[in-house]
């Protein structure tokens, strides 16, 4: 008799969450929805989403693939009233595809034979297939590669000339549903946030830029007094008609500085250009915090370690007296 186990089939789920607004113990909340489906979820929470591995699921609630994402779509709606975009199938790249390519509200289920895997991946554009950012995608393009089908049918040593050893192998096995890269189960990292809403809808560019310099001050003061560094920073707009833009940057290095924070929080509201949006509220989150003692401080000689030095005797004084008390308006690159 032959007792050998066959190996679980890999059932790989990607969700985004699409909430009217978001908060730090909302993402909690629905991340604890996923974990009740499976045990093996991977926050992602700089763009609202998460990984869970559904292969233990599959056989415990004792549905397909399609059935469980139902009941977990089912929930968010039902308990926070949350729809998702959901993508799932057997690797990691193929469920993050299908989720970038679902509306909210939907789910896109990847068949697991070599032949469905194929017939939806040949078609997408380079650009979708996780590693491939737009600086990549374009070079490939002058190349006559321009779709996921064309890499699977580009020769290994052409793709090596065209992008390099290490980005070549990684496209090409992607390209063929190759992608070993379990689903990490953890915590969701912490974040802190701060937000203004305006009494009316602003169409100020200047007004932006100032309340973002505040809540970069506010998020400063924070995140130095809780002994706390932030690797990245997320800003969200909420506009008139209720649309959000959000944009994650990731910092130079983990920092509290505000100086730091203010120059990245800079980067995303410049490129966006609001010349004329009517604004409502700007939200600026400090993501994936992590204590001060764990970072490693670099000695340096322009003068940013007496600036932190200061910086914290203003902390001080802020707690003492009230905010108001200490401009720092000059904190801002672009202020002067």
């Amino acid at each position: 008799m032959n007792t050998t186990s066959r190996p679980r089939p890999r059932a790989i789920l990607r969700l985004h969450f699409h909430p009217a607004e978001r908060s730090e113990e909302l993402y909690g909340q629905l991340l604890a929805v996923v974990d009740g489906i499976s045990s093996r979820v991977e926050p992602q929470p700089a763009d609202w989403s998460a990984y869970a591995d559904l292969a233990s699921a599959l056989a415990y609630w004792g549905r397909d693939v399609e059935g469980l994402v139902a009941v977990l779509r089912l929930r968010l709606l039902a308990l926070h009233g949350v729809q998702c975009s959901a993508g799932a199938g057997r690797t990691r790249s193929i469920a993050a595809i299908a989720a970038d390519t679902t509306p909210p509200g939907a789910a896109t289920v990847v068949g697991d034979t070599p032949y469905e895997i194929a017939a939806y991946l040949r078609t997408k554009p380079t650009s979708a297939l996780p590693g491939i950012g737009p600086q990549t995608a374009r070079t490939l393009a002058r190349y006559g590669i321009t779709t996921i089908g064309d890499i699977t049918d580009t020769p290994p040593a052409t793709l090596q000339r065209i992008l390099g050893t290490t980005a070549a192998r990684q496209a090409h096995d992607r390209a063929h549903g190759i992608d070993e890269r379990p689903v990490t189960p953890g915590a969701a990292p912490r974040s802190m946030s701060a937000s203004h809403r305006f009494d009316r809808d602003e169409l100020d560019p200047d007004l932006h830029h100032a309340i973002l310099l505040g809540l970069v001050q506010e998020l400063g003061a924070r995140l130095r007094t809780g002994g706390e560094i932030a690797q990245a920073l997320t800003l969200t707009l909420t506009y008139a008609d209720r649309t959000q833009t959000t944009r994650t940057r990731a910092l130079t290095e983990p920092t509290a500085h505000t100086p730091a924070l203010a120059a990245t929080a800079r980067q995303p509201l410049t490129g966006l250009g609001l010349q004329r949006a009517r604004v409502r509220t700007i939200a600026l989150r400090a993501e994936r915090l992590r204590p001060a003692e764990d970072t490693v401080h670099q000695l340096t000689l322009d003068g940013r370690d007496d600036k932190l030095h200061l910086e914290i005797a203003l902390d001080k004084a802020t707690a003492r007296y009230g905010p108001g008390v200490t401009g720092a308006a000059a904190t801002f690159p672009w202020a002067g």
